[in-house]
């Protein structure tokens, strides 16, 4: 058994005793004879690797009616809203996570073969990691957008490929970096025959599945390298509101006239969508990103928090 072997068996044990058995951290600090931080992150490093799902028998009566009415409100076609009244926002992303998790596993479940669309980003990543690993070779994963930065290197959070490791199915990337570095670059990486194929794949998903961003200084655009200090500035005196796959869109959720779009390469998206599409977002800091892409019908289908959904529904109206 090597390291790796070890270190997943360990977090298996850890796992077992504090979800099963109940057992406290210190609990099995003790009885695995670490210390209570080592035990910490292995019950966490479990979650990450997969080996925990959660199931939840009985649902939160106030979320369903709120799910109920979002979908209503937004004519969309799937809303899941999760407990959050309270929560750290940490607390609320694993929860989302949960959830994210289940609804993407109804569509893998499906036999007959499938193509999923997926975005990047770090709450995909957590929801990804939260699924359990399902044998569904026949599905297909194709990445929305490209994962390479300006200094290239690549993102951290490579979601299409997690997801087609889950299912043990295909898995198909944008052999090009979300901006390139002029717009003559990006024709040349349009062009390339792999990266039209790839596309035209991801344009015809059976079900696409995205986050939704919100765009400032030190958001994960701007802390992953892809836009500058700069650029922000300039997109934030646009009055933007957020992005998906890069495409910025302000408050009434119309797409901005950004000077990144010359040089963007991620699979096009377009305001009132009639492709699948859900979005999985939450948090306080998300919530003008989240109302924006609503407005503008980029998404038809939405998995978010209990707080957000509350701010949602006070608006007077959708548009």
């Amino acid at each position: 058994m090597n390291k790796e072997e070890k270190k997943q068996e360990l977090a298996a044990r850890a796992a077992w005793m504090y979800y099963v058995a109940g057992l406290t951290q210190q609990d099995i600090a003790t009885a695995l004879g670490l210390s209570r931080q080592v035990a910490q992150r292995l019950i966490y490093s479990a979650r990450e690797m997969g080996m925990v799902t959660v199931n939840i028998s009985h649902p939160v009566t106030h979320c369903m009616r709120l799910a109920r009415e979002l979908q209503d409100k937004f004519a969309l076609s799937l809303c899941r809203v999760v407990p959050s009244a309270g929560l750290e926002n940490d607390a609320i992303q694993q929860m989302l996570a949960v959830e994210g998790a289940e609804v993407m596993a109804q569509y893998i479940a499906e036999d007959k073969p499938q193509v999923f669309g997926i975005g990047s980003g770090k709450t995909l990543r957590s929801i990804i990691d939260a699924l359990p690993w399902l044998e569904r070779p026949q599905h297909q994963c194709v990445s929305m957008i490209g994962a390479i930065a300006r200094d290239d290197s690549g993102t951290r959070y490579d979601v299409p490929l997690k997801m087609a490791e889950k299912m043990q199915g295909k898995y198909y990337f944008i052999p090009a970096p979300l901006y390139a570095d002029s717009p003559e670059d990006k024709t040349m990486w349009c062009q390339h025959q792999v990266y039209q194929r790839v596309t035209e794949r991801a344009l015809h998903a059976d079900i696409t599945f995205l986050g939704i961003g919100e765009v400032g200084l030190g958001c994960p655009l701007n802390a992953e390298g892809f836009i500058t200090d700069d650029q922000v500035q300039r997109l934030e005196k646009q009055q933007v509101a957020g992005e998906m796959l890069g495409h910025f869109f302000n408050q009434q959720g119309e797409r901005l006239d950004a000077e990144l779009d010359a040089l963007l390469t991620s699979v096009p998206l377009t305001s009132h969508t009639s492709r699948k599409i859900l979005g999985f977002a939450g948090g306080a800091k998300k919530y003008a990103a989240i109302r924006a892409a609503l407005r503008g019908q980029w998404i038809n289908g939405l998995v978010t928090d209990e707080d957000t959904a509350v701010k949602l529904l006070a608006q007077s109206s959708p548009d």
